[in-house]
């Protein structure tokens, strides 16, 4: 009996890896985040250095994702009218060069709070035209029966740089300076392009009928609303990013003012949150063709609030990471699970447009929630501040259990 089910695991675990294309993007994308993660961190504290000012740690969350307020549902509908492929190697060639941008001024010593805002901003209308396309694309690499394997790859694989990349920013950073940071994110770009070139993918069917923007986009966002599992998933997951997520923002200032520590501080608190999230995606991955998704994402919805709030009440660097792997393996199982659940059930053609709307809101909210916080923690603190975010999504945690019965049952 034991042999079957370790064969079982093992080759559920890995099966979207059976697809050449998806290798490639694997590979390729796994260099690349690891440079995402290094300037993400070294950004958020370079600026929370030089201000000393947790409301700017809100105002670079803003500035980052208001973009998806302005492109994100057009970039949905761009996603479903052009190769995706080819919308990919735009979009990174940009991000690359964004990098190489900002690590010029930081090496030449004139970088100011607005310049790091100002390129959050672009990097953010770059992300609003690649994340509904990253991730509508992921069925053009796998077949759709490892549709919820590839996307809990993914998850592993997104989550592994953020265990990694921050601590490895933050030595980079006290040793080197943040322009290093920035410079290897910009090299950590390559890859991902030069796989995308490499693939070899089936021809797309094009869309014939001429349509205009407006009614593509309402046909996207028609069937999202009168869909009962995405209705659910929208709800439970644009709580999350306004009020769950937003710990990540506080994190620079939690490592200087809670627990007195520095760079590599916060490094490590970034990489405790990632550490979490892939053990729950490694999990997720090995269960990606069982039945149950729904109840997994629910018991994640009641497990984060709970972990959240765990940490908050931590005071020393153990504590604290101990508590934020947890809150990675609850977040994760959200995450994964909403992403995997709104694909699998929107139709192949309206898969760009539902995954904007989605993105929308992941990215859209993200910001807004990102003020929200920092201002509380400005006046009350980041301790408090996480406490009232924790007792939200717990909230909404309850409101869908009770108005959205059907998700438990999701798969």
């Amino acid at each position: 009996m034991s042999m079957p089910f370790k064969q079982f695991q093992w080759k559920q675990s890995i099966a979207a890896l059976q697809y050449p294309n998806y290798r490639l993007w694997f590979c390729g994308q796994l260099v690349s985040l690891f440079g995402t993660w290094m300037q993400t961190t070294a950004q958020a504290y370079l600026i929370f250095q030089m201000t000393n000012s947790p409301t700017y740690l809100g105002y670079i969350a803003f500035a980052s994702g208001l973009p998806s307020w302005m492109f994100m549902l057009y970039a949905g509908v761009i996603a479903d009218r052009l190769p995706r492929r080819t919308l990919l190697i735009i979009t990174q060639t940009a991000m690359m060069l964004l990098a190489f941008a900002l690590a010029a001024l930081t090496f030449s010593g004139i970088v100011q709070p607005w310049h790091i805002l100002a390129f959050a901003f672009v990097l953010g209308v770059a992300n609003a035209f690649d994340a509904p396309v990253r991730q509508s694309f992921t069925l053009e690499m796998v077949e759709r029966e490892d549709l919820t394997n590839a996307i809990a790859l993914n998850g592993a694989m997104f989550n592994g740089s953020m265990a990694v990349g921050p601590a490895l920013s933050g030595l980079i950073y006290a040793w080197l300076g943040p322009a290093w940071c920035f410079t290897m994110n910009g090299i950590s770009y390559i890859a991902v392009i030069v796989a995308l070139w490499l693939m070899r993918l089936k021809p797309t069917p094009k869309k014939t009928e001429p349509t205009s923007i407006l009614a593509d986009m309402r046909e996207g966002i028609d069937y999202a609303v009168t869909s009962p599992i995405v209705r659910a998933l929208t709800f439970l997951i644009s709580a999350l990013m306004l009020f769950g997520i937003q710990f990540m923002t506080l994190l620079p200032a939690w490592a200087v003012h809670v627990l007195g520590g520095d760079e590599t501080t916060n490094g490590l608190l970034q990489s405790a949150r990632g550490l979490g999230a892939v053990v729950g995606a490694l999990a997720l991955a090995a269960l990606g063709r069982f039945p149950y998704k729904g109840r997994l994402l629910t018991l994640g919805s009641f497990a984060f609030p709970l972990a959240l709030a765990l940490f908050s009440i931590s005071r020393s660097i153990h504590s604290s990471f101990v508590g934020l792997t947890f809150v990675g393996v609850a977040f994760v199982l959200m995450m994964n699970l909403g992403n995997a659940l709104v694909q699998v059930n929107s139709p192949d053609h309206l898969r760009g447009r539902v995954m904007g709307m989605y993105s929308f809101l992941l990215f859209g909210l993200m910001p807004i929630g990102g003020l929200i916080s920092g201002f509380l923690a400005e006046h009350i603190g980041a301790p408090l501040t996480i406490v009232l975010n924790a007792g939200v999504c717990l909230l909404v945690a309850l409101m869908t259990w009770f108005v959205f019965p059907a998700l438990r049952s999701a798969e």
